[in-house]
């Protein structure tokens, strides 16, 4: 595995614990500020800031429990493709049913100038579980 294959991989854990604990900041800087976010149903999300007020919203009335297996990363020059099986749990903070989503996520990264990847584009496909 190559360090760049590494870095993305070590992206994608960083992500979901910083999601867990609520570290907004953390996960908007693995992004880029141009980010583009396609979901099934729903328009695409355009810009790390869209990301941003949507996930605080979010946050003040739940908490996100995710998890995810790398299956497939390539680097190709300073692009990247990350291929991953999530399973995402929003757990209401008063109280309730969980509600949870799982399948797979495409996302495209970018290599930055210092070295670090981010988050371009990202094709997230997750229907509720039953």
């Amino acid at each position: 595995m190559t360090s760049d294959e590494q870095a993305i991989r070590n992206l994608v854990t960083q992500w979901h614990s910083a999601t867990g604990v609520g570290d907004v900041e953390t996960v908007l800087g693995l992004m880029a500020e141009d980010v583009v976010f396609l979901g099934a149903g729903r328009p695409p999300m355009r810009g790390r800031s869209s990301f941003e007020s949507g996930l605080r919203k979010l946050l003040t009335t739940h908490r996100i429990e995710s998890t995810g297996e790398v299956k497939e990363v390539a680097v190709s020059g300073d692009l990247a493709y990350c291929w991953t099986e999530l399973t995402v749990r929003v757990v209401p903070q008063s109280g309730g049913a969980a509600g949870t989503r799982a399948g797979s996520a495409l996302s495209i990264l970018r290599k930055q100038t210092g070295g670090s990847w981010v988050v371009v584009r990202d094709a997230n496909m997750l229907p509720p579980t039953a």
